[in-house]
């Protein structure tokens, strides 16, 4: 399975490949946020900056091709994979109640003036991060972009070693 990664062909697909990946999981975030009503939180909001880093960087080698290029650009998506698999499961670990969240739920606002009191009630409390909307098979969308992450990051970084710079 890992000798694939050695075909020349398939390495120039790379940066395709890795646009597609990017696009389709942040078209699923997106779908699970306008389309079925899902509100994320932080934490999710933060799980989606590594796919927009690697559909940029992916992105930039479709316009730029070569394989210097190319072996930057999937060294560079293992690394925002691999944090992107460090704030899933941060947020799994806030979901199941392993620790709390720095980012999330945060004390609320001190009211110092009638202004600051409307401002505060026209606009919505935070989604907490331990709330887990959506579950498939018992796992959490947290927990299976944890999961996907860490794999890809391997599979990148296995890659990116494995490719000539020329």
């Amino acid at each position: 399975m890992l000798a694939m990664l050695d075909d020349p062909k398939l390495q120039s697909w790379f940066p395709a490949i890795l646009f597609a990946v990017a696009a389709g999981a942040l078209g699923f975030a997106f779908h699970a946020q306008f389309a079925l009503g899902l509100e994320p939180c932080n934490l999710c909001l933060y799980q989606r900056v590594p796919y927009v880093v690697i559909g940029l960087v992916a992105g930039t080698a479709l316009v730029r091709p070569g394989p210097r290029v190319r072996r930057a650009v999937v060294g560079l998506a293992a690394v925002a994979f691999a944090i992107g698999a460090a704030i899933a499961f941060y947020h799994v670990g806030v979901e199941r109640h392993w620790w709390a969240s720095a980012v999330c739920g945060g004390e609320a606002a001190r009211v110092g003036s009638t202004r600051d009191l409307l401002a505060g009630l026209s606009t919505r409390p935070e989604k907490s991060c331990d709330a887990v909307d959506w579950v498939f098979l018992g796992l959490s969308m947290a927990t299976y972009n944890a999961a996907f992450s860490a794999v890809m990051a391997g599979l990148c970084l296995i890659a990116a070693r494995r490719m000539k710079a020329a």
